[in-house]
């Protein structure tokens, strides 16, 4: 099957929806799939305010309307809601294709935190772009339900994976400060409530990996706390190997692929009891989980190392991207393609 995936995620983010858009790439062209992303890297683009990371396409309406043409995919998916995203769902309605759509990140929840919108109005946007597809994947139950409590219909679910070849046990002294160690890994930005794992008063030391738009004003705020840049994954599995505990203080995540990393490296995971964390640890004992943060911090130092590896070796990239390819809708054969273009 031939399947276009439009996202506007993509390098150089670094994700969790980049990570899964990879990491379904490269299993759905093992299972003999032939995929083609349509990201921002072809397209002019501005930085997206206050988070300039993100990198914002502009004007690209005819390229993608070529791209999709000339590749006469047999299902179109649209990974995100921006520019790229927005484009594709109004060719898509204009010429009367299926396409399937994802929801990736708590939009809503980030925008109220950053900007005090409220979420009945972010929402009601999203309802608005999602209505059209005709499935909505999400990655876990719980968030499948809240998408319906807010009137979103054909909600099914995309689960996620974890490379278990790259994050493994290791022995691994990256971090060679005093212990325990903690550790965070992710954007550090407003809506992942970075600073109250850094507040906590633990024991040992705390590391911080990754960058974003609040990075700055942590360091100055916390200047005991170690702080390392955007790593590789191979990098960054030496770095989770190293630490006693993955701390991870985001109450907004849908799910969390940095807490199957941590895991699979053999490192437990003290998080809030809230979408994400719950139905990445369950009641499988490889984290611990606490309104208290600094409680389930020293809980989780408790926590066999091999146990945290055993459960996350129950989540599979290759299961993942078969069930994303599931749900998939057929388009028109690709000859029509090329007719739909010239009536339009």
């Amino acid at each position: 099957m031939k399947i276009m995936i439009v996202t506007d995620a993509w390098e150089p983010q670094v994700n969790g929806v980049v990570r899964t858009l990879k990491n379904t790439t490269r299993e759905l062209t093992a299972l003999g799939h032939r995929v083609d992303l349509l990201t921002p890297l072809e397209f002019k683009t501005i930085p997206c305010p206050t988070y300039p990371e993100i990198r914002l396409s502009l004007f690209p309406k005819r390229k993608l309307h070529e791209r999709i043409d000339g590749f006469a995919p047999d299902a179109l998916h649209i990974a995100t809601e921006g520019p790229l995203g927005m484009a594709a769902r109004a060719y898509a309605i204009k010429h009367k294709l299926p396409f399937t759509t994802a929801y990736h990140t708590r939009f809503p929840e980030y925008v109220q935190a950053r900007f005090g919108i409220p979420l009945a109005a972010t929402y009601k946007f999203l309802h608005w772009f999602h209505k059209a597809s005709l499935a909505v994947m999400a990655p876990t139950p719980v968030v499948k339900t809240d998408l319906e409590k807010f009137g979103f219909t054909n909600v099914v679910l995309w689960t996620r994976g974890v490379d278990l070849d790259i994050f493994h046990q290791m022995d691994s002294k990256v971090l060679n400060t005093a212990r325990p160690i903690f550790l965070y890994v992710g954007r550090v930005a407003v809506e992942k409530n970075v600073e109250a794992f850094l507040k906590l008063d633990l024991p040992g030391s705390k590391w911080v990996a990754g960058e974003g738009p609040a990075l700055a004003e942590l360091k100055s705020r916390y200047p005991s706390v170690n702080y390392l840049g955007v790593l590789t994954q191979a990098e960054l599995a030496k770095v989770y190997a190293a630490a006693d505990v993955f701390v991870f203080p985001s109450r907004t995540d849908t799910f969390g692929l940095v807490l199957l990393e941590a895991l699979a490296c053999g490192t437990p995971v003290a998080a809030y009891p809230v979408t994400g964390p719950i139905d990445v640890l369950g009641d499988g004992g490889a984290g611990a989980m606490n309104e208290d943060l600094r409680e389930a911090c020293l809980e989780a130092l408790k926590i066999d190392r091999n146990h945290a590896r055993a459960w996350a070796e129950r989540f599979s990239w290759t299961a993942a991207s078969e069930q994303f390819a599931a749900h998939l809708k057929p388009l028109p054969r690709p000859s029509s393609f090329s007719e739909e273009s010239a009536a339009a």
